[in-house]
């Protein structure tokens, strides 16, 4: 009987996760198929929600219909508390956990079991700066107090960002201009 081949232990592993920094340039190339503005607000809008969650595990999902970036203290996609969603023209805050938050300011829309959202832009609509007026915000710490898991307090974790899945066939991600 003969001996197998000894493996050649030198060789690294090959990862099946791209680096950080190459998860961050894929994210980048999913934000250059929308319109200018609706990109250069939802680079805002992450940026903005990466301050009121630090140390979150943020998940990207560049589906058929759209690209939602998702916000959670675990990388459990069952655990996220927020995502920012972008259908073509818009960017929509969801949260994740909504549907039992108190909202005297009727901020929230949606009307399904679990989930609500706020409307952060419309293409075409001046900025409303939503993530910073004081309503929302009081929303967003409301969601992170009453979540399933909460978010690592104390010393935060470093930030992670983790391309969960990239459809092969997709919508159009720009408003489409009807023909006359």
């Amino acid at each position: 009987m003969r001996k197998p081949k000894s493996r050649n232990r030198s060789a690294k592993p090959v990862s099946a996760e791209p680096s950080q920094a190459g998860a961050h340039v894929q994210l980048e190339c999913f934000l250059e198929k929308y319109d200018n503005e609706v990109a250069t607000f939802a680079r805002r809008a992450l940026a903005k929600m990466r301050k009121l969650v630090p140390g979150a595990i943020e998940m990207v999902y560049d589906n058929y219909n759209w690209l939602v970036i998702g916000f959670s203290p675990t990388e459990r996609p069952s655990e996220a508390i927020f995502s920012l969603v972008l259908p073509p023209g818009r960017v929509t805050l969801c949260l994740l956990q909504g549907a039992g938050l108190p909202d005297p300011a009727k901020r929230l829309q949606g009307s399904g079991k679990v989930v609500r959202n706020i409307r952060l832009y419309n293409a075409g609509e001046p900025d409303a700066k939503v993530l910073d007026d004081p309503e929302v915000r009081a929303l967003i710490n409301v969601a992170l107090n009453r979540a399933r898991v909460p978010m690592p307090a104390g010393a935060r974790p470093r930030r992670k960002l983790i391309i969960r899945s990239i459809s092969a066939k997709q919508r159009p991600r720009r408003v489409v201009q009807e023909k006359k």
